[in-house]
């Protein structure tokens, strides 16, 4: 629930010599020490980058949440609602395309510079609604004092984020901004819901397109006599034939080239031709024994280093492919890249949740995976392939691993990692440390719960341990 401005006024406001924001939520907190580490002034902040008018325009054509605008204006921004507004809508890169609402509370909020064309991430302006949306992947209220620059503290705003349902990949942030002392706390639910609507409408349309593919391939499937599917640009399933329907193909980032030939996770070695406005894919041996041997010296990396947008990149003799994951996968994957020896359903469940019998979820959660790791993925226990050389490539900052999660080990990972006791697997080979009583065994080999945490002026922002919300809605 949002808490009261008077529960929130009681928050301290950042200062250069405090050890640590005392009293705010752990991913408020976090939020903070991050940007005081960066050396952000929280009474100026930084100058931010602002689109020129063309840009401004290009952008606003190119977002596809150009074409669910009049429904987020006619929803959120009822004159029969009471409650002075500013809707906002930023694209992935914290640009805000849109500003609309009530002129004269847009023009007081033009005076901390929050109007469109400017980017509204945390790097430039500090803790707010928009950019620790973005940074962490998850909805987020910021009241009052828990933003960062003092100018802002007269503001509350909530926001969501809005992820494209072809790819996954984050579309932009749907955000309501108001004066902290009326906004209610009915808006952050709507906010959410707002951002659900944008999502189910761009699905619908995603729906027709698949429905036209659908069209234009079903003749030619049903003479070609071998198993085939047809899939859009994305890789959604338009019509199948001889195959086991699957909702979608991950094809190669990188687009297919001019080779006839590509190689899919869960299909080995393909034909693929373009078809309409979608592609035609032929498997060439159905066989799963023959798909499973062409994992063999694959190469996985997992990489971290952009906070919104963890990304599983695989390759080797057969192709490559990437895929967007979701917060849960890339938790999951980071474990068992950390675990090469593997985890159990009850490990997994006690790292992700601090639960052990939240075994169910787990395997639900390891059963998608499978979708499009195929042959990488191994169980009992639960592993990467042994034969694969695997890779995590982290962000520059601790703060910024998976910062939508609050599992008890991502938390713990982040603690090491600052701390210098813990390195994430890498294809170099490890730094020589002196020794010492925190060195004395390959630090990757520890058991996270024998690690230190960092010193406590660190890391007094984040708070105790919670259950993992990196697929919650946060509250």
């Amino acid at each position: 629930m949002l808490e009261s401005p008077r529960a929130a006024g009681r928050h301290t406001a950042p200062a250069d010599d405090d050890s640590g924001p005392d009293g705010l939520r752990p991913v408020i907190g976090d939020s903070w020490e991050r940007l005081r580490r960066l050396g952000l002034d929280p009474e100026r902040g930084r100058n931010a980058y602002r689109l020129s008018p063309a840009d401004l325009e290009h952008r606003r054509r190119q977002t596809q949440l150009a074409e669910i605008l009049p429904v987020l204006r006619s929803t959120l921004l009822a004159p029969t609602s009471g409650t002075p507004l500013i809707l906002a809508v930023a694209d992935a890169d914290g640009h805000v395309l849109w500003h609309e609402g009530e002129r004269a509370l847009r023009r007081t909020a033009e005076n901390i510079g929050f109007d469109s064309g400017a980017r509204w991430v945390e790097d430039e302006v500090g803790t707010n609604g928009i950019g620790t949306a973005l940074r962490t992947g998850r909805p987020m209220q910021v009241h009052s004092t828990e933003h960062y620059l003092r100018s802002h503290h007269g503001w509350t705003c909530v926001a969501a984020p809005v992820h494209d349902p072809r790819t996954g990949r984050l579309a932009g942030v749907l955000d309501l901004s108001g004066p902290a002392r009326t906004m209610a706390p009915y808006l952050f639910q709507l906010a959410v819901t707002a951002a659900r609507l944008a999502e189910a409408e761009l699905r619908a349309r995603q729906l027709e397109v698949l429905h036209q593919l659908r069209t234009v391939a079903a003749p030619l499937l049903a003479r070609l006599g071998e198993p085939a599917i047809v899939v859009d640009q994305a890789g959604w399933t338009a019509a199948t034939v001889g195959l086991p329907p699957v909702p979608r193909l991950r094809l190669p980032a990188q687009g297919w080239g001019g080779a006839p030939v590509h190689w899919l996770p869960s299909l080995g070695e393909c034909a693929v031709e373009p078809l309409a406005d979608g592609w035609l894919i032929r498997p060439l041996n159905t066989n799963a024994g023959a798909v499973e041997e062409q994992t063999v010296g694959a190469r996985i990396r997992l990489d971290l280093s952009a906070p919104d947008r963890p990304e599983l990149l695989v390759s080797g003799s057969v192709g490559s492919w990437s895929h967007t994951l979701s917060p849960r996968h890339a938790e999951l994957l980071l474990l068992l890249c950390m675990h090469r020896e593997g985890r159990t359903a009850a490990q997994l469940a006690e790292a992700l949740f601090g639960d052990p019998a939240r075994t169910v979820t787990v395997r639900a959660e390891i059963s998608r995976l499978r979708r499009y790791l195929g042959g990488l993925l191994d169980h009992r226990p639960y592993r990467l392939t042994r034969s694969a050389d695997v890779t995590v490539t982290g962000p520059g900052d601790p703060y910024d691993l998976l910062p939508g999660s609050s599992g008890p080990w991502v938390r713990e990972l982040r603690a090491g990692l600052l701390a210098g006791t813990t390195r994430l697997p890498s294809a170099l080979p490890p730094i020589p440390q002196p020794p010492s009583p925190l060195s004395a065994q390959p630090l990757i080999s520890q058991p996270l719960s024998a690690q230190p945490l960092s010193s406590a002026a660190s890391w007094s922002s984040v708070g105790p341990a919670t259950a993992s919300a990196a697929s919650e809605t946060q509250r």
